[in-house]
């Protein structure tokens, strides 16, 4: 699974639309579908920021991992 199925299938979980993604980002919704869509590679600050967001370890967005954790448990665990 690619980044970009991993961000759209949490959004998608929790019920958040790309438009309030791309508020918290500070950019317009049509970029970050841009960026969910894979036509635009995400930097990665936005990265950092959605996975304080959504809780989640950047590991498991970029497919490194398939265990779902939080970014702060991950924290801690190093």
């Amino acid at each position: 699974m690619y980044y970009t199925d991993r961000i759209k299938w949490i959004r998608d979980c929790k019920n958040i639309s790309q438009k309030q993604i791309a508020e918290y980002l500070g950019i317009k919704q049509q970029q970050y579908a841009r960026y969910e869509k894979g036509i635009n590679v995400m930097p990665i600050t936005y990265l950092a920021k959605i996975c304080k967001y959504f809780d989640v370890s950047a590991d498991y967005i970029l497919g490194l991992t398939d265990e779902m954790i939080s970014y702060k448990e991950k924290e801690l665990i190093h």
